[in-house]
């Protein structure tokens, strides 16, 4: 079973899109919560603790 955790600032209501993360192996999954059947994305651990890295600097506009 994969351990799905939610955004602890999500609203945490059913109606609140919400990117969800599970550690799978040397894998970091995600996920949109309001489709939980839908596709996934797999990043290796270095490329997603990268990625985090540049979302919170703002490169991405976000």
């Amino acid at each position: 079973m994969i351990d799905w955790r939610k955004a602890s600032r999500s609203g945490g209501g059913n109606d609140d899109a919400c990117v969800e993360l599970a550690g799978v192996n040397e894998q970091v999954w995600v996920r949109d919560s309001k489709d939980p059947d839908g596709e996934r994305l797999a990043f290796g651990r270095d490329a997603f603790a990268g990625l985090l890295e540049r979302v919170k600097r703002g490169e991405f506009g976000l």
